[in-house]
């Protein structure tokens, strides 16, 4: 008994010391600073520190909404997603937090419309739990110590929704391709999808940290002959139909027979921009 209460905290109260110390520990994140936080989920608590304008530019920009009364853009708006097929339960897009329930009542009552909102779930802190992919995993997804062991998703280490589902899908192909005796994939690190399985099995594995989907993990385009830096729709557009070229002619060379986005087809010109996705994919 005595050591339970010595590990425990308390009398009667069996792990209470190790909750405030797992407290003690996330107060300390909260305050860590705002360079400490992954920029792709802050918590609104967050961007509210960092200036009084900061969320009407962050999770709260009107961006493509006008207000029905005026016909102009709203300063700041608050958007929910319709959560059930009844339409009853919405959810508010782009505001993670970790405030108390409590607090969160308070604060997001404050905002007009939502006085007498009813909360189903409050927002909530969740551990993203992954493996050190540079020290487990080769380019293909697969396992470096057992050849018939795939990983796929967020354990990976790859953040965002697409970048999440196509390995899943990469993976599911490699695992065909073994089942039946075929090379399995390494995709050009010039597509997105290769890129980031490049990043996950070959970044620094002591400093190895989550990655989601952006262009600068494209290696480079060459410089335009008239030196001139191209603007951000043509360097987009560029990206994707470097990656269609690299991955059609890789896709070709491995024999591969197609599989929904995969495809070894030559970008047009009116799809170069508007493909980005299945293009990096």
């Amino acid at each position: 008994g005595r050591e339970c209460g010595n590990l425990g905290g308390g009398r009667g109260r069996p792990g209470r010391r190790a909750r405030r110390g797992l407290e003690a520990d996330l107060a300390g994140g909260v305050r860590a600073g705002p360079d400490k936080f992954f920029g792709g989920g802050l918590r609104v608590e967050i961007i509210a520190e960092r200036g009084l304008e900061s969320l009407a530019y962050g999770p709260m920009r009107a961006v493509g909404l006008r207000d029905p009364h005026t016909g102009r853009r709203p300063h700041a708006v608050v958007q929910l997603r319709q959560d059930n097929l009844a339409g009853s339960l919405y959810n508010l897009v782009g505001f993670q937090t970790n405030l108390t329930f409590s607090e969160q009542q308070r604060v997001l009552r404050l905002i007009p419309g939502l006085g007498q909102a009813r909360f189903a779930r409050y927002g909530m802190l969740h551990r993203n739990t992954f493996i050190n992919s540079p020290r487990t995993l080769l380019p293909t997804l697969q396992s470096q110590q057992r050849a018939d062991l795939f990983f796929a998703g967020q354990i990976t280490g790859v953040e965002g929704y697409m970048g999440n589902v196509a390995t899943g899908v990469l993976a599911g192909i490699n695992v065909a391709r073994l089942l039946s005796g075929k090379a399995l994939l390494t995709l050009p690190a010039t597509t997105m999808l290769g890129a980031l399985c490049r990043y996950v099995t070959q970044a620094d594995a002591d400093n190895f940290q989550p990655m989601k989907a952006n262009f600068g993990l494209l290696p480079a385009l060459a410089r335009a002959a008239n030196g001139r830096d191209a603007g951000k729709r043509e360097r987009f557009g560029a990206y994707a139909a470097r990656s269609m070229e690299d991955l059609g002619a890789y896709l070709a060379a491995v024999q591969f027979e197609g599989c929904g986005g995969f495809s070894g087809a030559e970008p047009t010109e009116a799809s170069s921009v508007r493909s980005v996705v299945p293009a990096v994919a």
